[in-house]
């Protein structure tokens, strides 16, 4: 067993641990004999634990993408139920920490991809959005030149810098540049593995690819996933 396998086990034994400890942190937070003398820090705590987890998870993707062991099923879905189920995991947080989190979509709108990897970067980049939405958090979904298109967005203060807007196959190096006007606290791990995720969902005449922007329906940052 080489390092990275070690590493990887020792991924999986530390999601286990996390994951044990969201469960109790939800049951203590929804059980209401319960008298928390601080229920914001103990949302706070909850909505850190939940980043902690979705990084372990997008690690533990990458390195079975790595080794050629991840296992990617498409599968046709309807885009409603699964916004709702997406956000269904987050409601408890953003409401604790005075966030609206919301979505919208044309309740027949469907698309072909894998539910469980497109639903860790979505967790992800809500998980982001906490961070720097002032009072809204809002994911939608339509159709646009021939991609299943889903978006984050946030009211915040936007993404810094000189962030590149597309980030694709052909510049995956950007991924690994250093703005320096770029705020340090934002990691580009998520934005690196939704890239790679977003590559595995392809036809024979496009791939799939991720947007950043600032702007869209609200005014801070835009997070767009493009599915064939």
């Amino acid at each position: 067993m080489d390092f990275s396998d070690i590493l990887a086990s020792s991924i999986h034994d530390i999601k286990n641990s996390l994951g044990l400890i969201l469960n109790n942190l939800d049951e203590l937070i929804a059980d209401p004999d319960n008298h928390l003398a601080n229920p914001r820090q103990a949302s706070l705590l909850q909505h850190e634990a939940q980043r902690a987890n979705s990084n372990l998870i997008q690690l533990l993707n990458l390195y079975k993408l790595g080794n050629g062991q991840l296992a990617v099923h498409i599968a046709e879905h309807n885009l409603d139920d699964f916004l709702e189920e997406v956000i269904a995991d987050s409601q408890a947080v953003c409401n604790a920490l005075g966030l609206d989190l919301s979505y919208t979509c044309d309740p027949g709108l469907t698309g072909y991809f894998d539910a469980e990897l497109i639903r860790s970067v979505l967790d992800s980049t809500i998980g982001n959005a906490r961070r720097y939405a002032r009072q809204t958090i809002l994911l939608s979904a339509d159709s646009q030149d021939g991609y299943l298109v889903i978006r984050v967005e946030d009211d915040g203060a936007g993404f810094p810098g000189q962030l590149p807007q597309w980030l694709s196959d052909e510049n995956e190096q950007t991924l690994n540049s250093t703005d320096p006007s770029s705020d340090p606290s934002r990691t580009r791990l998520g934005i690196y593995f939704a890239a790679r995720i977003a590559q595995q969902h392809k036809t024979p005449e496009r791939m799939g690819k991720i947007c950043l922007k600032n702007g869209h329906t609200l005014k801070g940052g835009c997070f767009e996933l493009w599915l064939p």
